[in-house]
């Protein structure tokens, strides 16, 4: 099984990814932009070769080198995971006649509009929605859809340059702002809790779902700095809260079409009950979700997604023991961490459900917590009680503190 992979070290999910190829038998060939003496030590131990390229978002130019850099050689798969490069997997793949989605069938993940399209015609709720490319369409949209709403980019991804706009003035504040982005969803605002359905699907039928709930929604997360967002992977998805966006989420599958990998859904709940969609991606969740699942259900998430592209097979075992909370932590001050405070006490308090320290050291520059949820690093902790999970999560986000100073 050879398969090419496209950014085996970007997002830094990606070497475990790669790894999980490695493991289930396949010979795996990066294609990515950085150098290879770059690549983090994980990629470059389970990759076969690397192909680096001057710019992956220049796909004609891409789908030419790796063209020719195959050769008369075999290609299984093309497995391509983050959220930018899904069309350039495609065309990777029609131009090597290789098995998988094509161009058309990866638009629908990668354009809002197109994907809601889908679900309005399979009988699915979505936010009332329009396609607008210039100022004027969006004020149209508005006119059409009414306020509160949601302005987000077209082939976005996660939060980045989301805006809720509550009134005419609002988005006449907002709209200087997407003025670099070439096509915008206006959408009806849902009100309501957001969640995750996360899957790993083969021929089409979920093995495997996950429900991560966001603490707080995402947007509210992305426009005030002091909060430390939560991500909760529920160990209990099967609870009666739960089962619209559940079923929901089996029907998008379907509705999309989707056959064989990871998929990333997000859907609201709102007061009344009733379950409204979102978006959806054909890969995998960012942000470390995918070590979330492996923590609640101590299985090897990466491994099966490859054994799934790979062999069409899903072999874990699937045993929900804890809930999982990720707490993104983002320092206080500019420049430099110079001080982490309450680190000792957590971890004594804590003992074994704290399993995950991931923090910028001090002396690092801190991050701009605008462009990244993962901000100055994160702490993952795991119980079977999930009110136990989210008091420990709440005493992360109050106790554990970043500071900055100087440049």
């Amino acid at each position: 099984m050879d398969v090419i992979f496209v950014s085996p070290g970007y997002p830094t999910e990606m070497p475990e990814f790669v790894r999980g190829l490695s493991m289930v038998g396949a010979r795996v060939w990066g294609v990515g932009d950085q150098t290879a003496g770059a690549l983090p030590h994980m990629a470059k131990r389970h990759l076969s070769g690397y192909l680096q390229v001057p710019n992956l978002f220049d796909e004609t130019d891409v789908v030419a080198r790796v063209r020719q850099w195959v050769g008369r050689r075999r290609v299984d798969r093309v497995e391509v995971l983050g959220e930018f490069w899904m069309v350039l997997g495609a065309r990777l793949r029609e131009a090597l006649h290789v098995a998988g989605l094509t161009v058309e069938e990866t638009l629908p993940f990668r354009d809002k509009e197109v994907m809601k399209q889908r679900l309005d015609a399979a009988g699915i709720r979505t936010p009332r929605h329009c396609r607008a490319r210039t100022e004027g369409e969006i004020r149209a949209a508005a006119e059409k859809i009414g306020f509160p709403l949601i302005l987000k980019p077209i082939a976005g991804a996660g939060s980045a340059n989301t805006h809720r706009v509550e009134d005419a003035r609002r988005m006449e504040a907002v709209l200087p702002q997407l003025r670099g982005v070439a096509e915008v969803s206006v959408e009806e605002f849902i009100d309501g809790e957001e969640f995750t359905f996360d899957t790993l699907t083969c021929h089409g039928h979920i093995r495997y779902h996950n429900v991560a709930w966001y603490r707080p929604r995402p947007l509210i997360a992305r426009t005030n700095e002091w909060i430390s967002p939560q991500v909760i992977a529920l160990k209990n998805v099967d609870q009666a809260a739960l089962r619209g966006g559940v079923e929901m989420g089996h029907k998008v599958i379907e509705a999309l079409g989707f056959r064989d990998g990871f998929t990333h859904m997000e859907w609201y709940l709102k007061a009344d009950g009733e379950v409204v969609f979102g978006e959806i991606g054909g890969r995998p969740p960012g942000a470390r979700q995918v070590d979330q699942m492996n923590y609640a259900c101590d299985f090897d998430a990466f491994a099966e997604w490859a054994r799934i592209v790979c062999w069409g097979r899903f072999e874990g075992r699937v045993q929900r023991k804890y809930n999982v909370a990720t707490i993104f932590k983002r320092a206080m001050g500019e420049g430099r961490i110079v001080r982490i405070g309450g680190a000792e006490q957590l971890r004594k308090e804590f003992g074994p459900y704290l399993v995950w320290e991931n923090l910028l050291p001090v002396g690092s520059m801190r991050r701009n917590w605008l462009q990244t949820l993962v901000s100055d690093g994160f702490w993952v902790v795991r119980h079977p009680e999930l009110s136990v999970c989210m008091e420990m999560a709440d005493r992360v986000g109050r106790d554990l503190t970043l500071f900055a100073r100087g440049t």
